[in-house]
């Protein structure tokens, strides 16, 4: 993990505060999070003989649905610049069952590494690629001029011929860089954009299939596997495209020619391992323990032991070569609502020392969350009218009572916590989302008294408001 990324400038206190701007609430966990990536960056300055015996405290998020811990790692991921991955431990089987073995996480984080690396060195380079893309863009447009022959030779003494044909070869010349320039000012002003040009490009009509190999099932390219055999190069074929497209396919060309991919696998895989964040959610669904020889609890415990070395520190074998998981940060979050997380197996306990618990979300929260952080629905709502035209506005009993309403359904029917909130606002400007179109240039205030008058049915039915709300 390079000290260039933003996280070695970052504090503990500075982390709460930029989850702040996005997470309403939750404390404990903000500071649980903060604390193990601060430790990573810690631990890069310790002396090298300790350095690698330092591994993360991996953290457990308890919680009902809604109240932010899948938002709580991602943002974390983006504060760190690192690979993140997001996965459900449902998802996955034990080994000898049909479905997704585990090792495939760290295969995904990998793949999200060498692309995140590989956008960082493309972007290093795209100004000399773009450079290079516009050079064989007028290529196309202004092909070079044929030599010109005069049909016979020339005698050698003849040095006014000579002279004469070389004048002329300038003038053709200065002609065509004079022609080329000119272009190349109206390829910049966009006026060109609609001229179609045809360029070779090559065909990646090859399709992806799933092998099972010794680290699993991994999806391949046909191109992969043949295209090192005899008759097996990469085809070409002509297209015809506009200006600003082939541009594009230019510059993705060039780009590719000045990185260098082995260098950039070979960072990836030590972003991988050194600042990966893997994200296991609904750890609860495989923490059941039963004493039974059949059904899935069997499968549920072996879930975890598969898990288990990921967790532990092991090697995984993926197309980029291998990648250890030692110092890979797991966070894991689930409900508990029936299981605990006494109920993992004790190896599993062991390897989450850090369990912290989110507090479920009520109406003064809601409050909060649709009106306080940077991305806040309110903000969302009327950010999206604004695009018709529309300036949508809400009252503050509007949102106090969207909040109350919110909190009231929450109680009376599932716990969905801050979910509840995008149903509630949906119904609520379902007419106005339809309309808008035609509403151009018009103010539309919600109220508290709107607000009751569209939900008013649909909360007087406790059936409704379990089908709609």
């Amino acid at each position: 993990m390079n000290d260039s990324n933003s996280q070695s400038t970052f504090t503990p206190r500075e982390i709460v505060s930029e989850l702040d701007r996005y997470i309403i609430s939750q404390s404990k966990a903000k500071r649980a999070v903060a604390i193990a990536l601060r430790n990573r960056w810690r631990r890069q300055r310790v002396p090298e003989p300790l350095r690698d015996e330092i591994y993360p405290k991996n953290i457990i998020m308890i919680g009902p649905t809604g109240v932010g811990k899948t938002e709580i790692a991602r943002r974390l991921s983006n504060l760190a610049q690192a690979p993140f991955v997001k996965v459900e431990a449902s998802k996955f089987t034990e080994v000898g069952y049909v479905g997704r073995d585990v090792e495939a996480i760290i295969r995904d984080l990998t793949e999200l590494s060498v692309q995140m690396v590989r956008d960082e060195e493309e972007s290093k380079v795209q100004a000399r690629a773009q450079e290079m893309a516009e050079e064989r863009l007028l290529d196309l447009l202004l092909p070079q001029p044929a030599a010109t022959h005069s049909g016979f030779e020339l005698p050698r003494d003849d040095e006014e011929a000579t002279a004469r044909a070389a004048a002329q070869a300038k003038a053709q010349a200065d002609s065509h860089d004079s022609t080329r320039e000119k272009l190349r000012t109206m390829l910049r002003e966009g006026k060109l954009d609609d001229r179609y040009v045809e360029l070779e490009v090559k065909d990646s009509m090859f399709p992806m299939i799933e092998v099972f190999s010794s680290s699993g099932i991994e999806d391949i390219h046909i191109k992969d596997m043949l295209g090192n055999l005899p008759g097996m190069k990469s085809k070409t074929k002509n297209r015809k495209m506009k200006v600003p497209e082939a541009f594009e396919q230019l510059a993705a060309e060039e780009s590719d020619k000045l990185v260098d991919m082995d260098n950039i696998n070979l960072e990836a895989r030590k972003r991988a391992e050194e600042s990966g964040i893997v994200f296991i959610d609904e750890l609860d669904k495989i923490a059941g323990r039963q004493s039974s020889s059949q059904g899935p609890d069997v499968s549920r415990e072996g879930v975890q032991r598969d898990l288990l070395p990921l967790i532990e520190g092991s090697t995984v074998h993926t197309k980029y070569g291998p990648v250890r998981t030692d110092h890979v940060l797991f966070i894991a979050a689930g409900a508990f609502h029936v299981a605990k997380p006494s109920d993992l197996i004790p190896e599993m306990q062991g390897r989450f020392p850090i369990r912290v618990e989110l507090n479920a979300l009520g109406k003064d929260e809601f409050v909060r969350i649709l009106t306080e952080p940077d991305n806040a629905l309110i903000k969302q709502y009327e950010a999206l009218m604004h695009t018709e035209g529309l300036d949508l506005k809400f009252t503050d009993d509007a949102i106090e009572e969207i909040a109350r309403i919110a909190a009231q359904v929450n109680q009376s029917t599932e716990n969905i916590g801050a979910r509840r909130l995008y149903t509630i606002l949906e119904t609520l400007l379902d007419d106005i989302s339809f309309r808008a179109p035609e509403m151009t240039e018009q103010e539309v205030s919600i109220t508290g008294k709107k607000v009751n008058e569209e939900l008013k049915d649909i909360l007087e039915s406790e059936d409704l408001s379990r089908y709609i709300l």
